[in-house]
């Protein structure tokens, strides 16, 4: 195994021994100080959330369902449930509006030996992928404001092929019901798969209750 650093993280998932690798906070809050003008980017892709511990546990249930099938990982981050996907023997690409974070999701695809996940740096607001790419699309935690739920409702309705379905999972945030709300206008619809409490991987005593939506065409 590789010499670990002090900002990388072990943890048991779905079988398996997951190493990732995160990069250091300080610096990332340092280098946003720095930067004037322009649009905020708080890098909350800088963690493994209880999200996506929940969303983890959902894909590797459809393993069967996955498997071989194209799927996108949206706002993957580290990358971690996007490997997961991929090992699980799933098509995945993951997308990330950063750059840094699929630079570090690319070191983690080495650190866990999983290959064949592609990663794109992509804005939902401003598609490159085509219309009707995938199967199924997968997003843990990423609805953090109001003004995100017509943005990604309009993608999920663009990218999901007919048939299609994502899964959100979102850890009970106010905010989530604009999207399920948004979604008949792009011809929609949202059923609660399940809500479960789960233990983050943070110094936090408290579950974190997190609830996984499924979305369809």
């Amino acid at each position: 195994m590789e010499q670990l650093t002090p900002f990388d993280r072990l943890f048991q998932s779905c079988g398996r021994i997951w190493h990732i690798r995160r990069a250091d906070m300080d610096k990332l809050w340092a280098d946003m100080d720095q930067k004037e003008g322009g649009e905020d980017r708080l890098p909350y892709w800088n963690e493994i959330w209880p999200s996506s511990l929940a969303l983890a546990g959902w894909l590797a249930e459809m393993q069967d369902d996955i498997k071989g099938k194209p799927c996108l990982d949206m706002g993957c981050g580290l990358g971690f449930t996007a490997l997961l996907g991929q090992w699980l023997g799933a098509c995945v690409t993951g997308m990330d509006y950063e750059t840094e974070a699929l630079r570090y999701a690319e070191i983690n695809a080495r650190l866990n030996a999983v290959e064949g996940v592609r990663f794109e740096v992509m804005d939902w607001r401003n598609p490159t992928l085509p219309p009707e790419s995938f199967d199924r699309i997968w997003a843990g935690d990423i609805m953090y404001e109001k003004d995100f739920a017509d943005p990604i409702a309009a993608f999920l309705s663009s990218i999901l092929k007919p048939g299609g379905r994502a899964w959100i999972s979102e850890p009970g945030r106010d905010v989530f019901h604009h999207l399920l709300d948004t979604l008949p206008a792009h011809k929609l619809r949202h059923k609660r798969i399940c809500s479960l409490p789960v233990s983050p991987l943070t110094e936090q005593d408290v579950p974190v209750p997190v609830t996984i939506w499924e979305i369809a065409r």
